[in-house]
């Protein structure tokens, strides 16, 4: 699972963005959706001389811009409003990353995607993770021990119940807190790990009978002085 943040938040998605989606779905809505055919066009106002000017319809404006057909121009005037609609504050993330650390030792999450800016971390992680794709390509190629194979899988395992139980225990400890889509993401990394777990026991097994299917044609063919059959 895998999401950037601030030691106290580990997803993509900051939740003070509210205000702005609104706002811009709001201008979408304005001036992005199909106009009305039948629409009157907004009728021009007689001349006055004496009067005083109306105040501005949108009070941010400091005028409220003119149509082609010398109408108001209320697209204009919306989107200068959401244009200069101050961003909203975002809000600090519900989850406090060091306590979940301390309920979790030794968990992946920790050690390979928590979030971290450190030149020096990252170059770390980089390294694992090409360590265990070079072990993946021996398995797949079937150049990999059998004790490579149980260590590959091994790992596969260990990954995918860290996995889990760092979102079951963030989904206990902050759920109520969570927006609703960051507690999907989290629902869903635990039923796609389940699903790995169930079935590695079976990928592990075809892993090592290749392996062996392909050492015995190795030793018949040395066998045979290495002749194409």
């Amino acid at each position: 699972m895998a999401l950037g943040m601030s030691t106290h938040a580990r997803w993509k998605l900051p939740l003070g963005t509210a205000g702005v989606l609104v706002l811009a779905v709001g201008a979408w809505l304005v001036f992005g959706g199909p106009a009305p055919e039948d629409a009157a066009p907004v009728p021009v106002p007689a001349p006055v001389t004496q009067a005083p000017a109306p105040p501005p319809v949108f009070a941010s404006t400091p005028a409220v811009p003119r149509a082609k057909d010398g109408g108001l121009d209320l697209v204009g005037a919306a989107t200068a409003q959401v244009q200069a609609a101050p961003d909203p504050e975002p809000a600090p993330y519900p989850v406090d990353l060091e306590a979940l650390r301390a309920k979790l030792p030794g968990n992946l999450y920790f050690e390979m995607d928590a979030p971290t800016k450190d030149p020096a971390e990252l170059s770390r992680r980089e390294g694992v993770k090409a360590k265990w794709n070079a072990l993946y390509g021996k398995v797949l190629s079937n150049e990999a021990s059998e004790e490579e194979v149980h260590q590959y899988y091994e790992h596969r395992r260990q990954v995918s119940e860290d996995a889990i139980a760092f979102a079951t225990t963030m989904l206990q400890d902050y759920g109520d807190k969570l927006p609703s889509e960051h507690r999907g993401l989290l629902e869903l990394s635990v039923n796609m790990h389940r699903t790995r777990l169930a079935e590695l026991p079976r990928q592990e097994a075809e892993a090592l009978s290749r392996r062996e299917a392909h050492a015995q044609r190795q030793k018949e063919w040395r066998a045979g002085g290495g002749r194409q059959p």
